[in-house]
């Protein structure tokens, strides 16, 4: 096992989402998550329009200069 950070309004927002369900924790929920995630068949990547628009929102949030 490895130890992961998230803000807390995902983990919020996570736990509420998993509320009602059969999961025994919001760490179980979120290892189903992305295990169905990583099933998915790989997209080609970004076009330049969306990395150029996720790089601006990055800056604005300022996890990247």
């Amino acid at each position: 096992m490895r130890a992961v950070q998230l803000p807390a309004e995902i983990v919020a927002a996570l736990e509420e989402r998993s509320r009602g369900t059969s999961f025994e924790s919001v760490d179980a929920f979120i290892a189903f998550v992305l295990s169905r995630l990583l099933d998915e068949p790989r997209t080609t990547g970004f076009s330049e329009e969306e990395e150029r628009s996720l790089k601006e929102r990055l800056r604005s949030l300022g996890y990247i200069d």
